[in-house]
């Protein structure tokens, strides 16, 4: 087969690719992004009368670069069916330039910094292609909808125009990602709870409230004194990052994962805060800091190692811990190995004092971007309708996520989907000798936007107990998009230093109010601090920013 693998080897340096990315002058026509698409002349390999419904076929064989992440637990193979098939049967192919999973955002900037990176760059979250738009390195994909039907289709039918206008678009009125797309939310994180334990002492797996869920820790503490209720996990680059991420839209504000560029739309004030300030901020950390200090929550949370975490579960030190729909087969998996006669269930997210709530915006997932070079290539039509079909058709959706019927799946009448019996993912066939990722290289993030799909679809590969926890949560209300406040080049350099140290200083203080190191009632002295740290000269131009997108637009 022709599909090749290119390792590259990067040797730019950090700082090489900051001078690129100064060197690079641009920006765009500020109205283009509502301008009819550029004419394309590279129409080798292009369908005629390719439009939704129409499976992609190349009129004839084409290559796209690709650069691909590597992920170790489904190392890339070459022989791959899924490779396989979009050759014999779709006449594409790639030239893969593959770099790690642990390397792999320095890898991709590196590539992209230097004009080296391929066509299709894939794995990339909302933000991550921000530092590359100035220099002109990567494509404004919102110029060429016109040839991508099925996602101005999924966009329209399932209501995201205003999630890409305000998570997307950049001061130039273009958007340069093109996301992953969720027909519907769906929350991923929450704890998972012995069964055992929450069963002999009558708990609830679904507690109204975070107050409630305290109280029910308060009671496994009371009967088992010299075990931590719960521990945590995801404290690599802060505390808690997993866990207050999830919970924080339950008190009106973001936190670890979430955090982001650090403001919070401030709806009753009109303008952005600086969320790490705000009252719910507070509220958040002073919840956590209860349950360390009351010795519900193991204090060792904050700065453990996964694996740290999951043996103090899996050996009974500890009846609980944050989980998603994949991690508690890995706890499951520790408890057989150390022997503990357990087993963990996944229960409702409590609301908390802002209401029973989502975090905005979690309908566009991680997607990919095109390099700039692209648009010069004589397949380029071909490949914006490839990239249309694969990640936005309901067969292509299809198609990634499960694999080929007959081969990795059977597929009913009714439409029910069933691994073949040889086959697994997901724990939904244990014990089967191939896994459908590893050995097929379907189910694979480079391919499949984060699960972005139809809310079927996405259902379709969770196991019964995940389907009933997401039903669980399918009542929570997702918080307000807040309003976009795209930063020319000059703002964007001149809030880097700032958006670092304030997030470092947050992050540090979070861990040490939570720890009960730092108490919280010195909480004005610390709001002060970042004052102090550049946190309103930082709100000033934020806000000016989102004043003027909003005047242009209107």
């Amino acid at each position: 087969m022709s599909t090749r693998r290119r390792v590259t080897a990067t040797t730019a340096s950090a700082a090489a690719l900051a001078l690129v990315l100064a060197a690079c002058g641009g920006g765009g026509d500020a109205e283009g992004g509502e301008s009819e698409a550029p004419e394309v002349g590279g129409t080798t390999g292009a369908m005629e009368d390719y439009d939704v419904g129409t499976t992609f076929v190349a009129s004839e064989p084409v290559e796209f670069s690709l650069l691909y992440r590597d992920h170790p637990n489904y190392p890339l193979k070459e022989d791959w069916l899924l490779l396989e098939t979009l050759e014999q049967e779709h006449n594409v192919s790639f030239d893969i330039v593959s770099a790690p999973l642990s390397d792999w955002d320095q890898r991709k900037g590196l590539l992209i910094g230097a004009g080296d990176a391929p066509e299709i760059i894939s794995v990339t979250y909302p933000g991550q292609e921000v530092p590359f738009i100035a220099g002109g390195a990567i494509l404004p994909v919102s110029d060429y909808l016109e040839y991508m039907p099925n996602f101005r289709q999924k966009v329209e039918d399932w209501g995201l125009q205003e999630h890409i206008d305000n998570l997307l678009k950049q001061e130039d009125g273009k958007f340069y990602l093109l996301p992953g797309l969720r027909e519907a939310p769906r929350p991923q994180y929450t704890y998972a709870v012995r069964t055992d334990i929450w069963d002999e002492l009558g708990l609830s797996y679904e507690p109204e409230t975070f107050d409630d869920f305290r109280e029910d820790l308060e009671k496994v503490k009371a009967a088992y004194p010299d075990v931590y209720p719960l521990t945590d996990r995801w404290s690599t680059n802060g505390p808690l990052e997993a866990t207050l991420n999830a919970a924080a839209p339950n008190f009106g504000t973001a936190a670890g994962w979430g955090f982001g560029e650090g403001v919070w739309w401030d709806e009753e004030a009109g303008e952005y805060v600086y969320t790490g300030a705000t009252d719910g901020y507070r509220d958040l950390i002073e919840y956590y800091a209860g349950l360390v200090e009351d010795g519900l929550l193991d204090p060792e949370s904050v700065t453990q190692d996964d694996d740290q975490a999951q043996q103090k579960l899996g050996s009974g030190q500890a009846f609980g811990m944050l989980a998603n729909d994949q991690e508690i087969l890995r706890y499951r998996t520790t408890f057989e190995e150390l022997g503990t006669d357990a087993d963990v269930r996944l229960i409702r997210l409590p609301a908390g004092p802002a209401g029973d709530n989502l975090a905005p915006g979690g309908r566009l997932v991680n997607g990919l971007m095109i390099s700039a070079s692209a648009a010069e290539s004589d397949h380029f039509q071909a490949m914006l309708q490839f990239i249309d079909w694969l990640y936005y058709s309901d067969e292509g959706l299809e198609f990634a996520k499960w694999g080929v019927e007959g081969v990795t799946y059977e597929k009913a009448e009714d439409g029910t989907r069933t691994l073949a019996p040889d086959v697994d993912i997901n724990g939904l066939n244990p014990g089967a000798p191939k896994q459908l990722n590893v050995d097929f290289g379907f189910h694979n993030g480079v391919w499949m936007l984060e699960h972005g799909s139809t809310e079927e679809l996405d259902l379709s590969m969770l196991r019964p107990e995940v389907v009933e926890w997401v039903q669980s949560m399918s009542d929570k209300e997702p918080l307000p998009l807040q309003p976009p406040y795209p930063l020319d080049e000059l703002e964007r350099e001149q809030v880097s230093l700032w958006q670092t140290s304030l997030r470092d200083h947050v992050y540090q203080n979070t861990a040490r109010f939570i720890l009960g190191q730092r108490p919280l009632s010195e909480w004005d002295a610390y709001v002060a601090e970042l004052e102090g740290m550049g946190a309103t000269q930082y709100l000033e131009v934020v806000n000016q920013a989102q004043q003027r997108f909003e005047e242009n637009a209107g």
